[in-house]
């Protein structure tokens, strides 16, 4: 039976989600059962393509990263992947009606990241961040507000913002790693070699409004998604708060985190947060 295969797809996707990331599995437990999965099977499918890109160094990156996607296009026009991640997303993709352009923009993204390096002009900047991360929080704001396109027009740029916010912190924690290890630099007129305060502190601007944009969209979400979504920005606000303090020197050459005991206080303070009609 299918329903079986399914079940182990949707299994496989809550998997990675809990294996790739402990913050985004946390915020998720926190959204309401009746679109958890379907945010697990998101995750499962960007995390994938973004895990050939970044860590499959002793493989033809290349290749795999084009038959990952010949298997996208034919689990969504098919309806069934023996990938299982593949066939968890085309089951999302369908119930939600996600528009083709999102994930196609995401994968642009992707491959960029198989031979580009540099982005040295805001235009390049904004456009790989757009399909990194934007069209990512729109998937996830398509399956929040369940098909309601006036609100989901009506909260677009706001999810957008928040996306960017969070592919901006992860882009400043891991500076160490993609500099030195895959030898990307995104961030357009900044000297990563020897980041300094005043470049350091553009950037935090930058993501603060990001950040202001955000937040201003997580109070109009369903009830089903606001505490999950919550939780996330806390989570990333309290990260963008450590790396302002941090010198730009050791941001450099050191990968800063939020410690679990840190994670538990925050999600405990988001949930009265949410509790008291605060967001």
């Amino acid at each position: 039976m299918k329903a079986i295969f399914d079940n182990v797809s949707r299994a496989c996707s809550k998997t990675v989600t809990h294996h790739y990331s402990t913050s985004f599995s946390t915020a998720t437990r926190m959204l309401a059962p009746t679109i958890r999965q379907d945010i697990y099977n998101i995750y499962g499918f960007v995390r994938l393509a973004d895990e050939i890109v970044d860590t499959f160094h002793n493989y033809d990156k290349e290749r795999l990263f084009n038959d990952f996607e010949v298997d996208l296009y034919k689990a969504i026009e098919d309806k069934i992947s023996l990938n299982p991640i593949l066939n968890a997303f085309q089951e999302t993709v369908h119930k939600y009606k996600i528009d083709e352009s999102l994930y196609r923009a995401f994968m642009k993204s992707m491959r960029l990241d198989l031979y580009k390096s540099d982005y040295l002009s805001v235009a390049e900047y904004k456009e790989y961040i757009y399909g990194s991360a934007d069209v990512v929080g729109l998937m996830c704001l398509k399956v929040f507000v369940k098909g309601d396109n006036k609100k989901y027009e009506s909260l677009k740029q706001s999810a957008m913002s928040l996306g960017s916010a969070f592919q901006k912190v992860n882009f400043l924690r891991d500076l160490k790693a993609d500099f030195e290890d895959l030898s990307r630099s995104y961030f357009p007129g900044t000297n990563l070699e020897q980041l300094d305060e005043p470049s350091k502190q553009r950037i935090i601007a930058e993501i603060e409004v990001d950040f202001k944009h955000g937040l201003s969209g997580i109070a109009h979400l369903p009830v089903e998604a606001k505490f999950g979504v919550y939780t996330a920005y806390i989570y990333y606000r309290k990260l963008l708060h450590k790396l302002k303090k941090v010198p730009s020197l050791e941001i450099r050459n050191s990968r800063i985190r939020v410690p679990d005991y840190q994670k538990a206080g925050l999600l405990a303070k988001s949930y009265i947060s949410y509790r008291l009609n605060l967001i």
